[in-house]
């Protein structure tokens, strides 16, 4: 298991000056990412398919331990703030539960049994997307959620750094960054955690534009929780509106902070039709605004 073994040309890092062992890490930091690249299809693939599933109402759902567990977990949380991505479609199954996230909890990782009972309590179903992550591709834990949420009917999604191995075998789609050995031997929060991490942006990422999250490149569906972001809010309405700011910030009021409306009120609707719109087009602002300029023939007239 590559990810596993000693790399000879690093025995004796612990006897280099320190500059040069942060070189040797930064490398393989940069050899991690690269290992990204064969699987960018197939993350595409992925984040699509998911992406209808989420349509049809179901939750993204990651599952991992220790390490790949935490990084897991760690895209999850920011679907929310980021994309305005409901809590209630957002679940974990991990090895040792949400406690293992800030301890070491013995031998979860080897607990198949609890993976299966945490599918059955989250009462997984065909609409839900399961996202797998494992370093080594061979942890029972991990395997064994897939497992189970496949028989539910879910879409499974894994993500490894080690080919072959059995939790590519299980999943609908299996995603493999083969980093190899790391720098300091086993320690696979290095350049397996880092390919983790940024396969998982890209992937969540992908499902929230394809899920009409994202318009001009802009976070539209984000919640605003604080100045900085109602800042930040306004200056989208503006953009995406063409309109100045004293009007976005009076907009984006009117709307409840809610950035998408904002911009079709802006634009000239009343709320009411702003909303409608939105209900209309799957919450999909790119197809809400076209449809807005369609019925008035206008690019823009503000109703603020």
């Amino acid at each position: 298991m590559q990810t596993e073994a000693v790399d000879e040309r690093f025995t004796g890092i612990d006897g280099w000056p320190i500059g040069k062992a942060v070189e040797a890490m930064w490398e393989g930091q940069m050899a991690a990412v690269a290992a990204i690249a064969p699987e960018l299809g197939t993350i595409s693939e992925a984040a699509e398919a998911t992406a209808r599933r989420l349509r049809e109402g179901g939750r993204l759902i990651y599952a991992g331990a220790g390490t790949s567990g935490r990084v897991a977990v760690q895209d999850g949380v920011e679907l929310g703030p980021t994309f305005g991505w409901p809590e209630d479609r957002l679940d974990y199954i991990i090895a040792g539960g949400m406690a293992a996230l800030s301890k070491s909890i013995e031998r979860a990782e080897d607990d198949a049994a609890a993976a299966i009972e945490q599918v059955a309590k989250l009462g997984v179903m065909p609409s839900d997307s399961v996202v797998g992550v494992a370093a080594s591709g061979r942890t029972p834990f991990s395997i064994a959620a897939l497992k189970a949420a496949k028989t539910k009917g879910a879409l499974t999604i894994a993500i490894a750094n080690n080919k072959p191995s059995d939790i590519l075998k299980v999943a609908d789609y299996a995603i493999c960054a083969q980093t190899g050995s790391e720098v300091v031997a086993g320690s696979t929060r290095m350049k397996a955690g880092t390919a983790q991490k940024a396969i998982l942006n890209i992937f969540s990422t992908a499902v929230m534009i394809a899920s009409g999250r994202v318009y001009e490149g802009l976070m539209v569906d984000m919640i605003i929780s604080n100045e900085k972001l109602e800042a930040r809010g306004a200056s989208m309405v503006g953009r995406l509106a063409g309109v100045d700011a004293q009007l976005a910030g009076a907009a984006l009021k009117q709307a409840g902070g809610h950035i998408k409306c904002a911009v079709l009120i802006a634009m000239g609707a009343r709320l009411d039709d702003a909303q409608a719109l939105l209900k209309e087009n799957n919450n999909i602002l790119r197809q809400a605004v076209d449809a807005w300029r369609a019925r008035t023939g206008k690019v823009n007239k503000t109703n603020v």
